[in-house]
């Protein structure tokens, strides 16, 4: 068994794409994955399985939206490979201030990133870096106010799904608790 981190996006966003936990973890279970666990309302499940994690991020999105009427990309990580990436943060002198640091966790590896279109977007207060798998930002201003936050996955050319470093660290503290 591996322990997985399942992160969804779009889930429970701005009242939208309503998906209650409970029913996440009911679905993932009938999947076959177990010690299944939710963080927040955003779409983030740890959960252990045997499964191929791409194969199963497809039966995820097409359970969810038999049952639900959506299709969130699915994006699943093993603990390790999220792990990996955490451990990559650039910004760890931010870290105090938990909310000001996002990990725009990418869906596949950008080919042509646009980084002056990035550069461009980008406010004096803000720093990023892409590092392998994610796309950091550190927006002491807020991410509500940041105009690259709003535009990333088009100068990326991927999707991404983002978390803040908080949310993030307390994904990763809860996947601890079920490692197999």
């Amino acid at each position: 068994m591996t322990t997985i981190v399942a992160l969804l996006r779009g889930i429970n966003v701005g009242g939208k794409h309503s998906l209650p936990m409970k029913e996440l973890r009911e679905l993932l279970r009938e999947l076959g994955c177990g010690e299944v666990k939710t963080y927040i309302q955003s779409g983030n499940a740890v959960f252990n399985t045997s499964a191929d994690p791409g194969v199963l991020s497809q039966d995820i999105t097409a359970a969810i939206e038999r049952q639900f009427g959506l299709a969130p990309s699915v994006l699943l990580l093993t603990i390790d490979e999220y792990r990996s990436i955490l451990a990559q943060n650039p910004f760890p002198e931010a870290t105090s201030e938990p909310k000001s640091i996002h990990i725009g966790f990418v869906t596949g590896e950008p080919s042509a990133p646009d980084l002056a279109a990035i550069d461009d977007l980008q406010s004096a207060t803000e720093n990023y870096q892409l590092l392998n798998g994610a796309f950091w930002l550190h927006a002491p201003d807020g991410i509500g106010r940041s105009k690259l936050a709003a535009k990333i996955d088009k100068c990326l050319g991927v999707a991404t799904t983002g978390r803040n470093w908080r949310s993030a660290k307390a994904i990763e503290d809860l996947a601890a608790t079920i490692i197999s």
